[in-house]
């Protein structure tokens, strides 16, 4: 999909399958990458289990994909910016980084974590000319949230708690995106941009 819609715009990808989760895959993907200018850290795993009824393992899983993997990547696209003294990274992250809804407490803790993680970067980083932001969205119809999009009740309530009054749509996303992976946001770093229709603002 991703080079087909690159040669749609008369560009050129490749594309580099790897678990992110599994260190030596990310180190070799890496070693790949001749430059990097932006890198957009898009992975997340939310299984939906009550706090009494989440294990060990399904706590570490949560970590692992949605935090750890995010250091990782961070970590090995800085190797590659530090050098040329320029680059952008954005973490997708969400709003249950600054919220919180039960049966997904390692979702919400590694979302709010993330937030931390993308100000520690932006400080580290920034002397070297690389910005690091998050972007937080709110409810957007994915195959992670398809149950609660299709509860008639949770649908409602999502409508009438944004002032837009309805959900994000996926492609909503890009514009925010490309912004702060432009030259627009050149003096924006360690920011959390939310994107959620005014969910976080109203009471």
């Amino acid at each position: 999909m991703l080079k087909a819609r690159a040669a749609e715009l008369g560009r050129d990808a490749d594309v580099l399958a790897f678990d992110v989760t599994d260190a030596e895959a990310v180190r070799n993907a890496f070693a790949q990458i001749d430059r990097l200018d932006i890198l957009v850290n898009n992975a997340g795993i939310i299984p939906r289990k009550p706090v009494l009824e989440t294990t060990d393992e399904d706590w570490q899983a949560v970590l692992d994909s949605n935090l750890t993997a995010y250091f990782r990547l961070a970590r090995e696209a800085a190797k590659l910016m530090v050098p040329q003294r320029r680059g952008r990274i954005i973490m997708v992250s969400s709003i249950m980084g600054l919220l919180a809804r039960p049966t997904i407490p390692g979702y919400v803790t590694t979302k709010s974590a993330l937030h931390g993680l993308t100000r520690a970067l932006a400080v580290e980083l920034g002397p070297h000319g690389i910005t690091v932001n998050a972007l937080a969205p709110g409810f957007v119809p994915t195959d992670a949230t398809a149950t609660l999009h299709a509860d008639p009740k949770f649908n409602e309530w999502i409508s009438t708690r944004a002032p837009l009054g309805r959900w994000c749509q996926p492609e909503e996303l890009a514009g925010p995106a490309v912004f702060l992976a432009s030259d627009a946001s050149s003096y924006i770093t360690g920011h959390v941009l939310v994107v959620d229709g005014g969910l976080t603002a109203a009471l």
